[in-house]
């Protein structure tokens, strides 16, 4: 029972993470066919959440030395491993192209470690496309005018650039290309821009792209909000007037739109006081815990509670020292009490990775599987935190 459950801790439901699964896996499927899902493990690297992806045929993408390395450990393999962003160590990216691994190129000291190195096989790379997505999409970008930072330019002619020196070095071949950018909205609009400027970009190789990347940022799980058969149709009709299913495969690196709604951080009351001002009620969890980007503006959440009694206003506060540790405020409620619980919904995007070592450690993670709970780690303690004697 979810009452027995020890606070703070995130609660993982495994039917819904499988649904969402499941239904992108679906949506891909009846719209484009030749498809691979490449999960975005800086999402939520919990190695439980990948093993469970890699079991529902997704790969893991990968971000660092660490998360590639991670990937293995769980039982990936470097032909079930996308390595993108700027990050990749030297001898792990020379690993990762020798392993058949899928790497987008992403910054020019890679195009000159692939210099560097004597292939003694044909080897591939991909490499990622950065554009003006802001120009296309005004207002919807999170970067707004200054653009991404990542990947080659399409407009000043970088793109085309590295693309023609990666294919002049010996044994070194570009067989896809990489598209994500980070939008506030994750509107269709936007994934209209990518694709139509997948398609601009097919001009520039005279071959066949293994592969075209579109990247991740979809909504999912979420009502009102477009759905995956949305994304993939709009994707996928516009890919197809320039790309052939048969022998270019799409790739989508979903993290948020997979993970994001079936995890909750469950957390209780531990002090009720009124100042001068307002109702504050505290709770032993932390806005850290389920907004550590700090921009939620509202939250999916449950208040459990056999309180009788309506307030006009209360204040929910985090444990830690900061006077901006304020959740939410709620009007016309039941009164909160100690012992009392609140149960964040739709918060496993970035929750769990980025939850900081901040007054108070890791919390536990349990999976709820029909109506058992399962824990999958333990909270941290001191000991935890030490590791090694430093004595």
């Amino acid at each position: 029972m979810i009452s027995s459950l020890e606070t703070p801790c995130f609660i993982i439901d495994e039917e819904a993470l499988i649904n969402n699964i499941r239904d992108l896996h679906k949506a891909l499927k009846d719209t484009w066919g030749n498809y691979i899902i490449g999960y975005s493990c800086k999402t939520n690297s919990l190695p439980w959440v990948l093993n469970l992806i890699k079991n529902k045929n997704c790969y893991a993408e990968v971000v660092s030395d660490h998360e590639y390395k991670l990937a293995e450990k769980i039982g990936f393999t470097g032909k079930n491993i996308v390595f993108n962003g700027p990050n990749k160590g030297k001898d792990m990216f020379e690993k990762a192209i020798l392993n058949d691994c899928i790497v987008n190129i992403d910054s020019w000291r890679e195009i000159n470690w692939l210099n560097e190195f004597n292939f003694n096989k044909e080897v591939n790379v991909g490499i990622r496309v950065n554009l003006n997505l802001e120009k296309e999409c005004p207002g919807e970008t999170s970067v707004g005018d200054e653009g991404s930072r990542f990947g080659f330019s399409l407009e000043n002619g970088d793109l085309k650039k590295a693309i023609d020196t990666i294919n002049s070095i010996e044994k070194v071949k570009v067989n896809g290309i990489h598209l994500h950018h980070t939008a506030k909205t994750r509107s269709l609009n936007v994934y209209r821009v990518l694709s139509e400027s997948a398609c601009l970009v097919r001009d520039y190789f005279d071959y066949d792209l293994d592969y075209v990347d579109i990247g991740g940022g979809f909504f999912g799980g979420m009502p009102d909000k477009p759905s995956f058969l949305e994304y993939m149709s709009l994707i996928s009709s516009i890919l197809s007037k320039k790309y052939d299913n048969k022998k270019t495969t799409l790739i989508v690196e979903p993290g948020s739109a997979i993970i994001a709604s079936p995890i909750s951080f469950l957390c209780e009351v531990v002090d009720v006081k009124d100042t001068f001002a307002k109702r504050i009620v505290t709770i032993n969890g932390s806005r850290t815990n389920v907004d550590p980007l700090m921009i939620k503006s509202g939250y999916f959440y449950e208040l459990i509670s056999d309180s009788k009694n309506i307030v006009k206003e209360q204040v929910i506060c985090g444990y830690t020292c900061l006077e901006y540790d304020r959740l939410m405020r709620i009007e016309d409620s039941v009164e909160l009490k100690i012992g009392d619980r609140i149960k964040f919904n739709k918060v496993g995007a970035y929750s769990i990775a980025l939850s900081p070592l901040f007054i108070e450690y890791y919390p536990k993670v349990y999976i709820k599987n029909k109506d058992e709970y399962i824990c999958v780690r333990d909270r941290w303690d001191v000991d935890e935190y030490i590791q090694k004697s430093y004595l």
